[in-house]
């Protein structure tokens, strides 16, 4: 029976608070554990360097080793601790709210209730994400005078990023490493034996989802006919071409009003949306907002 998370005895740990970014590192070793039984505010983000741990969220449980990440959405108990037998555990973390964006990316190695696991990183990214956390824990200490530290600190394993320049920098960098993390790690559930061709189709729609794809014009960059494309990729991934390409279009949209200031009119253009009627409506079903709202609900 697998364990679930608001069953175990451990005290319960409080969480930071949700609207803030918290990152640090930790080296703990046998007996130490963390139970919410209510979970938590925020997400957390565990990237193991070193020994092993075990974390159980719900009723979904992984077991997390070297170069593996593995991710706690909110609002739903979990515990984590030293693995059995593991002489120590050695991981960075971050708590934070996620941007709606990662959940996309994340999406492929959800084990359930909320609990991803991307598992096994290769070795060759090991050293950026090593970097991007140590950056993140540095620009999480930064007031906004003078210029921002070029490394992490010596003193302490802990920071808050309180202002809204450090925690946007902190953030960042917190991004860099879901997606390093997703888009190289290895061991993607469900996408084993996935046709070639269907992950050529998918490889073109995230090229620039932008573009004036169809279901004829995917087909044939794939040498299929388009029934047949169509009726390979909707068995395989569960869903049409043409939801798939709406999908990456909004995730295109709402990354350009993050990063940019464009107009809501060339950023629906940019994505591919002819009508901006049309894209504000699918994006508020998407998202929870409008664009506008999206983007200043971001900035504040």
């Amino acid at each position: 029976m697998p364990v679930r998370a608001d069953q175990l005895p451990e005290p319960a740990a409080p969480s930071p608070p949700p609207g803030l970014v918290t990152v640090g590192r930790f080296d703990q070793h046998p007996g130490y554990s963390v139970s919410r039984p209510g979970g938590a505010d925020s997400w957390l983000f565990i990237w193991t360097t070193g020994g092993e741990g075990r974390l159980a969220q719900g009723a979904a449980e992984t077991d997390a080793g070297a170069r593996d990440l593995v991710v706690l959405g909110p609002d739903v108990p979990h515990h984590y601790a030293v693995a059995r037998g593991a002489r120590h555990w050695a991981f960075w973390w971050a708590h934070c709210q996620a941007r709606p964006t990662w959940t996309d990316w994340l999406r492929p190695y959800a084990l359930g209730d909320r609990l991803y696991a991307v598992t096994p990183v290769p070795d060759g990214v090991r050293a950026r994400l090593e970097s991007a956390f140590r950056r993140m824990l540095a620009d999480a200490r930064w007031t906004g005078e003078g210029p921002p530290p070029e490394d992490e600190p010596e003193d302490g394993r802990v920071a808050v990023a309180h202002g809204t320049t450090a925690r946007e920098l902190a953030l960042c960098s917190l991004e860099s490493v879901v997606l390093l993390a997703t888009a190289t790690a290895r061991g993607e559930p469900n996408r084993s034996g996935l046709d070639v061709r269907i992950r050529q189709a998918e490889a073109l729609i995230a090229a620039d989802p932008g573009a004036p794809h169809t279901v004829e014009s995917l087909a044939a960059g794939v040498s299929l006919s388009a029934s047949r494309f169509a009726h390979l990729f909707t068995q395989q991934l569960g869903r049409s071409p043409m939801r798939a390409l709406l999908a990456a279009r909004l995730l295109h949209a709402a990354r350009l009003l993050e990063a940019t200031d464009l107009p809501v009119e060339r950023v629906a253009a940019a994505s591919g949306f002819s009508s901006p009627f049309h894209f504000n409506r699918v994006f508020r079903q998407r998202y929870g907002a409008p664009p506008g709202a999206y983007r200043a609900g971001l900035r504040r």
